[in-house]
């Protein structure tokens, strides 16, 4: 940016990790639009939260092959085929007899992981009234973006299941780490077909200049 005073003799500044993070984040726009994965809204909307927490490649490209799918590769919020019929969670639950079944991007589910989600993003008891705002699109991503960064879905005897776990804060992981990322989510259940959509974001990242 520059002055008013002196147009002509400012000096140019370096762009910030946001304003690096923000054109990289265009250009895999417009690589995966290309590519026909998935639409440039669609893509662009589960990005933007990512740079606001520093997120490491490995993180990103996991989320994306979560939301793609965990939404049958629409990478959109979506409702869960059947609505939990046949599922402990398909039943009606203790907030207004809503079942929990799955919502949104990472498919939320249980009572418990609702009441987490609205306790943790300040929705004042919003998400328990609707569970269905798990479907909006800025709280689903929310949602996603901080539930597999701080773990709020599962654990164990050795602490949360979130990114940071299993994957590194720097380079490209492989296959094998993608892999056991999966607990993050839903224990080893389709572990290996998403680690597959991971290492494939993850090459699309690396050529937009995400890393």
């Amino acid at each position: 940016m520059t002055t008013a005073s002196k147009p002509a003799t400012a000096p140019v500044r370096r762009r910030t990790g946001w304003r690096r993070r923000t054109n990289s984040t265009r250009r895999f726009v417009r690589f995966l639009a290309k590519s026909r994965r998935r639409s440039s809204r669609e893509c662009r909307r589960s990005l933007t939260l990512s740079p606001r927490i520093g997120s490491p490649i490995a993180f990103v490209a996991y989320g994306l092959a979560t939301s793609f799918h965990e939404t049958g590769k629409k990478m959109q919020p979506v409702t869960e085929i059947g609505r939990g019929r046949g599922k402990p969670y398909g039943k009606p639950g203790k907030h207004g007899g809503q079942p929990p079944y799955g919502r949104g991007d990472i498919q939320l589910t249980w009572d418990g992981n609702y009441e987490t989600a609205d306790d943790e993003l300040g929705l004042d008891g919003a998400l328990l009234a609707n569970f269905d705002l798990a479907l909006d699109t800025e709280i689903s991503a929310r949602i996603m973006v901080r539930g597999m960064t701080e773990g709020w879905f599962a654990g164990d005897k050795a602490g949360r299941h979130k990114f940071a776990r299993y994957l590194p804060a720097k380079g490209a992981p492989t296959v094998p780490k993608f892999t056991s990322a999966r607990r993050i989510i839903n224990g080893i259940d389709r572990a290996e077909l998403v680690a597959g959509y991971a290492m494939s974001f993850q090459s699309g990242l690396v050529v937009s200049g995400w890393a």
